[in-house]
C-alpha cells in the first residue's frame, strides 16, 4: 500500500484519510491510475453541491456580462461612473461577483494535500496505467496528457464568464496555455488526476450553463 514518506505539516491531516482511500481503490481496482479517477471522481461527488453553487454563480456572471460590456463602452472615459453603474448591473441581476470563488477556495487545502499524495507515493514510481503511460510518476513520453490537459482547460475558460476587462479577458486564455509548458514536466499521475477534475468540472458547468440559458453565450 502506499506510504506517508513525509510530513506536510497542517495537510498531513487531510493526506492520510486521501491515502488511506486511494489505497482501498487500488484494492478494488488493482491498478494506480484508474485509483486516481475514481478518488477525483468521489471527491468531486463529495464537493458536488459546492460546486454546483460556483457553477451557478458564474453562469450568472456571464449572462449578465453583455450589459457590463455595453455599459464599460458607454463609459470608458467615467472610471467612477462606472464603477457605480457596475454595482447596480450586479445588485439589480442578483449577482454576486465572488459568489462563484468561495466555494471552490475552500476546497484548494483538500486539491494541495492530494498533490502531495501523488507526488510523494513512492508506489506511483513505475506503476503502469494504459498504454504508453507505463510510469506514473514520470511524465507522458508522448506529451498526449498535458495535450489534453490543456485542451479541457481552454475548454473550460470558454465556459467561464469573461472579464470585463479586457487584459484579464487575455490573461484567462493565456493562463491555461502557460500552465501547460509546466504539465509537460509533471508526472502522469498528476496530469491525469487534473485531467479527471476538469472533464468532471466541464461536465458540471456544461449542465448548469445549459439550464439557465448561457451556453455560448
Amino acid at each position: 500500500g502506499l506510504e506517508l514518506v513525509k510530513d506536510y505539516g497542517i495537510f498531513t491531516i487531510i493526506s492520510k484519510p486521501l491515502y488511506w482511500l486511494l489505497n482501498q481503490l487500488h484494492g478494488i481496482l488493482g491498478n494506480w491510475g484508474w485509483s486516481i479517477v475514481a478518488l477525483v471522481v468521489l471527491l468531486k461527488a463529495a464537493f458536488y453541491w459546492l460546486n454546483a453553487k460556483a457553477y451557478a454563480s458564474m453562469a450568472k456572471m456571464k449572462s449578465v456580462n453583455p450589459k457590463v460590456m455595453e455599459m464599460r463602452e458607454r463609459l470608458k472615459d467615467k472610471p467612477q461612473e462606472m464603477q457605480q453603474e457596475m454595482m447596480r448591473i450586479y445588485k439589480d441581476e442578483k449577482v454576486n461577483p465572488m459568489g462563484g470563488c468561495f466555494p471552490i477556495v475552500i476546497q484548494i487545502p483538500v486539491f494541495i494535500a492530494l498533490y502531495w499524495v501523488l507526488l510523494s507515493s513512492v508506489e506511483m514510481r513505475h506503476a503502469p496505467w494504459i498504454g504508453w503511460i507505463q510510469d506514473l510518476s514520470a511524465p507522458d513520453p508522448w506529451f498526449i496528457l498535458p495535450i489534453v490537459m490543456t485542451a479541457t482547460s481552454l475548454f473550460q475558460t470558454w465556459l467561464n464568464p469573461t472579464p470585463p476587462d479586457p487584459m484579464q479577458a487575455k490573461l484567462m486564455w493565456i493562463m491555461p496555455l502557460a500552465f501547460s509548458v509546466m504539465f509537460i514536466f509533471f508526472p502522469a499521475g498528476l496530469v491525469l488526476y487534473w485531467i479527471t477534475n476538469n472533464v468532471l468540472s466541464i461536465a458540471q458547468q456544461w449542465f448548469i450553463n445549459k439550464r439557465l440559458g448561457v451556453l455560448g453565450k
